[in-house]
């Protein structure tokens, strides 16, 4: 995914807060992290803190904040085990000392909400969905769990008493903000609580349409299970289409296998490189079941139509038709297939093929805009700001910085701290 910042005054009755923003863990620059970035710039002053982080990783632009890790960021190859430490979680967020700040920002698909804040702390959870591991994808998980019969009872335990304290961590929340109407269900189904909707910022004027198309499909996704890129590798295999595969991770040498000779992997690229195919590839081939999922919308800023399975976020952001119903691809921006198998999603691409001709770029585009990062920004202030008021009775806190914060963050600027 491609990401850029741009410089802004946070909301002028923001400006005076206090702010800390809690994240899960940073080893990788994906949607999540795009959306940290996005918040530390509307909150210049804010301190973050992060459960794990690989200091390479991180963008120059969250550089002049003060930035705490957890205990867990001594453990020795931390950023390649840090998801075996489940268990640890709870008590490494809890060690984090919140009790200054007038407002805590918990960023998360993980559990950065359970957090301890005070009394006096309004805490807003922007979250993508309650932890897919342990709730939504519980099975899928613990049926690829390393180590056979003993690991899928290790993860059984670990997850079960995990998902007790995640329950449990909801009511530490003031007011939760889901970053899509399929997260606020999830909420409300695994938390029993309700919660605004705000879409993730996307910076839209970072891609264009291009006049040139070329004969291939596109994938761009990390390579894990749960995003069957496997589905899209044998469709594009029956069809015999060219795919290119952006993207790395645990299941590559597992997708390598099946993948036939009109299958390109390319690994991890640049950001001109993805916005480059992103523009050229015939569709855009989305077969997981996500939150939201950011790519299909980029694919769409660069005009090129989308082929998504047809549960979950991608039906927040395409604008689709499912193969035999009654469409006009003029006024559609992708295509469904209704079941992750392989044969529902040749179906889609052959419906796809039969109307490609008929989509509007221009349209395309135009429905990529509705992400746009100003949107969010706007939004996401004026959601900040009443929930303030409703938590302070009318009146957002204004005082200076206690003097134990001024010096932490003359002293921090322009570094990385790592506790």
């Amino acid at each position: 995914m491609v990401f850029s910042m741009h410089a802004s005054q946070p909301n002028a009755k923001l400006s005076t807060l206090r702010v800390a923003i809690v994240h899960y863990w940073y080893v990788r620059r994906r949607g999540g992290e795009r959306v940290l970035e996005v918040l530390a710039d509307m909150f210049p002053g804010a301190d973050i803190f992060l459960l794990v982080m690989d200091p390479q990783a991180i963008a120059p632009a969250l550089r002049s904040h003060k930035i705490t890790t957890s205990f867990l960021q001594k453990i020795p190859g931390i950023t390649r085990h840090y998801r075996k430490l489940l268990p640890l979680f709870p008590l490494a967020l809890e060690q984090f000392c919140l009790d200054d700040y007038d407002l805590v920002i918990s960023q998360e698909s993980g559990p950065a909400k359970g957090v301890l804040t005070g009394s006096r702390t309004c805490h807003v959870c922007y979250c993508h969905t309650p932890i897919r591991y342990l709730w939504d994808m519980y099975h899928h998980y613990r049926g690829t769990a390393p180590g056979g019969r003993l690991g899928r009872g290790l993860y059984s335990l670990a997850a079960h008493y995990v998902r007790l304290w995640d329950y449990a961590t909801s009511a530490r929340v003031d007011y939760f903000v889901a970053s899509s109407s399929n997260g606020a269900e999830r909420i409300r189904k695994h938390y029993r609580r309700q919660a605004d909707v705000i879409y993730p910022p996307v910076d839209i004027g970072s891609f264009a349409p291009s006049s040139r198309v070329d004969d291939f499909y596109l994938v761009l996704s990390p390579l894990v299970s749960y995003k069957r890129i496997d589905l899209a590798i044998e469709a594009c295999n029956a069809l015999k289409r060219r795919l290119v595969v952006i993207g790395d991770g645990e299941q590559m040498e597992n997708l390598r296998k099946i993948a036939g000779p009109t299958v390109t992997f390319l690994g991890f690229q640049s950001e001109e490189v993805v916005r480059d195919h992103y523009a050229c590839c015939r569709a855009f081939l989305f077969p997981g079941e996500e939150d939201i999922g950011l790519t299909p919308i980029e694919a769409q800023a660069c005009g090129r139509p989308v082929i998504a399975y047809g549960r979950g976020g991608a039906r927040e952001t395409v604008c689709g038709f499912f193969p035999g119903d009654s469409i006009t691809p003029e006024s559609s921006t992708g295509v469904f297939f209704r079941e992750q198998t392989v044969d529902s999603m040749v179906e889609a691409i052959q419906a796809f093929e039969r109307y490609e001709s008929r989509f509007s770029p221009p349209l395309i585009r135009s429905n990529a805009e509705r992400f746009s990062e100003s949107r969010f920004r706007s939004e996401i202030s004026a959601l900040i700001e009443e929930k303030l008021a409703e938590f302070y009775g009318g009146r957002i806190p204004s005082a200076s910085l206690p003097p134990s914060l001024e010096h932490r963050k003359e002293s921090s600027l322009g570094q990385v701290s790592i506790r």
